[in-house]
């Protein structure tokens, strides 16, 4: 991933400012993966989404994550950091997945489960399929339906609503072992009451919330040094973030 430049977060920032926060997490994930069409991003498993966020993280803002939250039991509030290099590499899923070509063209990733007599070939789902299925009145009866590949018992071709729960179950289990990036949820133990809360860890919350703090103290960096010396902004963020606060420490003392 190259890494991008203070001009280009910039414009990410502003144009994210008018989103909903999935318009920001596409925008985060386009910064993260240049190499990757807007069609194709949507797509990729939800895992693979959340990997190129906390490596997006890393390179931005560094390793260490600082993590608040309030406990579950009694209120306490916890403070603790992750290791965003080591989150994004723990995010890779078993090897039992296999990679096809889809209808349109692009490759997609399958898993297949035969137990019982059934044989299934399941799509890991995409960013765009859970937006799709958001509003549904069965969102995991049409996530299964908008994913399924095929599905055949004793060699009959069979429909997503005839799959029994024991081969639901055993497809949620094998999707979540493929891609475990997909729900990032984290379990902390109170150090005040001992007992643990469970919370989900939204990365694409997190990263925005750090972007936003550094887009808001960039500009005022270009506020002050173009008042100073009268540079315009392009060139003041051609600086390195080194001479920047270098000028500005300069501008203090003057």
């Amino acid at each position: 991933m190259a890494i991008t430049g203070a001009a280009d977060l910039l414009a990410t920032w502003e144009a994210g400012l008018a989103e909903a926060p999935a318009g920001r997490a596409l925008l985060l994930h386009r910064t993260a993966r240049p190499d990757l069409d807007a069609q194709g991003l949507p797509v990729l498993p939800v895992g693979a989404r959340e990997a190129d966020l906390f490596t997006l993280r890393r390179a931005l803002f560094g390793e260490r994550m600082q993590v608040r939250l309030e406990c579950g039991a009694c209120g306490e509030d916890m403070e603790f950091d992750l290791d965003a290099g080591e989150f994004a590499r723990s995010l890779s899923g078993r090897d039992e997945s296999i990679v096809r070509v889809g209808e349109d063209g692009r490759e997609e990733t399958v898993i297949r489960v035969a137990e019982g007599g059934w044989d299934v070939q399941f799509r890991l789902p995409g960013v765009a399929d859970l937006t799709a299925v958001a509003r549904a009145a069965d969102p995991r009866g049409a996530l299964l339906a908008r994913c399924l590949v095929s599905a055949v018992r004793d060699g009959a071709d069979v429909s997503a609503d005839e799959l029994p729960v024991p081969v639901q179950r055993r497809i949620a289990e094998a999707v979540e072992a493929a891609d475990p990036g997909a729900d990032v949820t984290l379990t902390i133990a109170c150090p005040e009451c001992g007992q643990a809360t469970r919370a989900e860890l939204d990365i694409a919350s997190y990263l925005w919330t750090e972007l936003d703090a550094w887009a808001r103290d960039v500009l005022l960096d270009v506020h002050l040094l173009a008042t100073a010396y009268g540079w315009s902004e392009p060139e003041i963020l051609a600086l390195s973030p080194l001479r920047r606060r270098y000028y500005l420490e300069l501008c203090a003392d003057a």
